[in-house]
């Protein structure tokens, strides 16, 4: 059976966990909201990238993964080439913002891209913009949310603070014709609703939990695994968290469990 480690600062992985329980079967999977050291989106480098290393030597530890899934945008910039080179016979899945499927699917090129602060001043961003130079012509209207995921962990997303942020967030992007928005977060997608609302005009978003969800499986297959049975989930956290909403965003009654790393 494949083990399964997938994590992030709080909710925004489990949007990648939706994801793979559309696609994966015959595995179980851990998921660690690591909300102890949230945000990671305000911390440096090098403690993401410590983080990234404590949780991963957990996974292995306790549940001797197969795969390990990182969830979250900043941390696959601060960690994920350094957890390939310690472990190369692992599957290692990062997340990036998803600005190749928004230079295919926008109309006008003019492209918002809305991430941590982190995310976007790191290498690993930059390259991705660099490596996807188009001849198409493309606009990319970049903004930092400081703030967001906060507000998205303390489940306030439909108030008046948050609408605010977005909506002085989202006017350079409205004005300028963006019609294609990357979501490069995974808490970002947990606010779609709102920020479709305020855009009002059809904006098509993007994030790539389904993108994920199929290349494990690529790859698992070639591993020799089996995509049969069922997908078991087992939660936890490294400190408080709605775990309401953790079940809920799932379908699931199981107990979130407190651990220490």
């Amino acid at each position: 059976m494949l083990k399964i480690g997938v994590f992030d600062s709080g909710l925004g992985g489990l949007t990648v966990v939706q994801a793979l329980k559309k696609v994966i079967q015959g595995a179980e999977l851990f998921y660690i909201a690591d909300t102890k050291n949230a945000p990671y989106g305000e911390k440096t480098s090098e403690q993401i990238l410590q983080f990234s290393l404590d949780i991963t030597q957990h996974f292995i530890e306790t549940h001797q993964i197969d795969a390990l899934i990182i969830a979250c945008n900043t941390a696959t910039s601060a960690s994920i080439k350094i957890l390939r080179e310690r472990y190369p016979e692992m599957i290692i899945i990062g997340t990036e913002p998803g600005i190749k499927p928004a230079i295919s699917q926008t109309s006008t090129g003019n492209i918002g891209v809305l991430a941590t602060p982190t995310t976007l001043q790191g290498d690993k961003y930059q390259q991705l913009v660099n490596r996807l130079s188009t001849p198409k012509h493309i606009t990319l209207y970049e903004q930092a949310c400081p703030g967001l995921v906060e507000q998205i962990e303390k489940g306030a997303l439909d108030t008046d603070k948050t609408k605010e942020m977005l909506m002085a967030w989202l006017h350079p992007m409205k004005k300028n014709n963006v019609d294609t928005i990357v979501l490069g977060c995974t808490h970002y997608p947990l606010a779609s609703e709102v920020i479709q609302e305020l855009m009002q005009d059809g904006v098509k978003l993007i994030h790539t939990g389904e993108a994920i969800a199929k290349h494990l499986l690529s790859l698992g297959e070639k591993s020799g695994h089996v995509n049969e049975g069922s997908l078991n989930i087992i939660l936890y956290t490294t400190g408080s968290i709605n775990t309401e909403c953790m079940r809920s965003m799932l379908d699931m009654t199981e107990t979130v469990h407190l651990i220490s790393l």
